[in-house]
Order: C-alpha cells, then sequence, then structure tokens
C-alpha cells in the first residue's frame, strides 16, 4: 500500500487524468480508449525511428504491443463472441505480427499498416456505441 501510494505521488497529471478517466469508463469506452493508447503509442514509435531514437522505439512498441495483445485481444470473450471473436484474434495477430517486424527492421511501413487495421477497428468500435 505504501509503495502505491509513493508510486502516486509521482506520477503526472495526465497519467491522473487517464487514471481517473478509466474508473469512471464503461466497458466500450474502455476499448476506445485502448484503440487510442495503442495508436498513440505506434505514432510515438514511428516518431522514435525518424529520429534514430531506439530505445524510445522499443518502448513505443512494447506499449502498442502489451495494448494489443492483452487488452484488445485480451479482452475477446471467445465462447460468447463465436467467429467474430475468432477473427478478431486472427487480425490482433497479425497487427501484433507488424509490430514486431517493424520492430525488428526498424521501419516505419508495418506501423502504417498497423495504423491503418487500428483505425478501422477503432471506427467499427465507435459506430456502435452511436447506434446504441
Amino acid at each position: 500500500m505504501l509503495a502505491r501510494t509513493a508510486a502516486a505521488m509521482y506520477q503526472t497529471q495526465s497519467e491522473q487524468d487517464l487514471e481517473a478517466a478509466v474508473a469512471q469508463a464503461d466497458p466500450h469506452t474502455l476499448i476506445l480508449m485502448l484503440f487510442d493508447g495503442a495508436l498513440q503509442r505506434i505514432a510515438e514509435a514511428e516518431v522514435a525511428i525518424e529520429q534514430r531514437n531506439v530505445p524510445k522505439r522499443a518502448e513505443a512498441l512494447e506499449k502498442a504491443t502489451a495494448i494489443v495483445r492483452d487488452g484488445l485481444r485480451g479482452s475477446l470473450d471467445l465462447d460468447a463472441g463465436g467467429e467474430l471473436a475468432e477473427r478478431l484474434v486472427s487480425l490482433y495477430d497479425y497487427i501484433l505480427e507488424r509490430l514486431q517486424h517493424a520492430a525488428l527492421l526498424n521501419s516505419i511501413a508495418p506501423l502504417e499498416e498497423a495504423t491503418s487495421l487500428l483505425r478501422t477497428l477503432r471506427e467499427a468500435w465507435a459506430a456502435i456505441e452511436a447506434r446504441q
């Protein structure tokens, strides 16, 4: 508990704002936040590649990978989601492959493809909310 309190004292305001938003968000909004976080980290990786900043690139890609793998892919209920969930798992696995390819080749092209796919998925997810 003390460690958590001490760590909280050193968080930036934006991190605190994010924690508050997550605590108040419904599940649909949380998924949108995951898409936004992944897209932001991929954009950071692109900038790091352009600037030849390997540590920043690695950090951004690690975060993007964790969001896609643990957040987006991990949120799928394969039992309830059926074929759609299985197809999304395959798509998330492909996106993860593109992120890994970008890291190995230090290349922006796979990141652009991952961004395009994630934006399309985010737009579709956002449209679901608009219909309800």
